[in-house]
């Protein structure tokens, strides 16, 4: 069965609460970095912090890759996702709690991104994903493959953010 990896990361700027996301997907992870760099795709948010850009990006990942596969196939076709978020890794385990409690926090007050959450949850629902978590920023020396794909997304988001003050 063929996966799709779909690598994505952002950075923002937390005084503008603007930042830019970045992914790209592929279904082959031998294929020459040189190669990807073009397939990043980048879009800028507004107002934004570092968990929601994470969240937004990753969501903007999932849909464009759900309308390119054939989707009577979107459930059997899996997902490898790879990010440095910690929010991200532990959604999946959170779901049963956050959806008892009906995305409000322990002082009756939504919570931040509640609506992000949702649509995760539904995409997640119709998606066969899984989740690996990549250290990010690594000495380039420490770096396996993933990890320097994954820096293609890393620098593409902070590239942007510099040049778009």
């Amino acid at each position: 069965m063929n996966h799709i990896h779909i690598f994505t990361d952002g950075s923002v700027n937390t005084q503008s609460k603007t930042g830019y996301g970045a992914y790209f997907a592929i279904a082959d992870l031998v294929t020459p970095i040189e190669t990807l760099k073009d397939a990043v795709k980048v879009k800028r948010f507004e107002q934004t912090s570092s968990t929601k850009l994470e969240l937004q990006t990753l969501l903007w990942a999932l849909n464009e890759t759900y309308e390119t596969i054939n989707l009577t196939d979107a459930g059997d076709m899996p997902l490898v996702i790879y990010t440095d978020s910690q929010n991200i890794m532990s959604l999946p385990e959170r779901r049963a709690r956050l959806e008892h409690n009906h995305f409000f926090s322990s002082k009756n007050k939504p919570l931040n991104n509640y609506e992000l959450y949702q649509e995760f949850y539904r995409l997640h629902a119709r998606l066969n994903c899984r989740f690996i978590k990549v250290a990010g920023h690594s000495a380039s020396h420490q770096k396996d493959e993933i990890d320097k794909l994954f820096s293609l997304v890393d620098r593409s988001s902070r590239r942007a953010l510099r040049e778009n003050r």
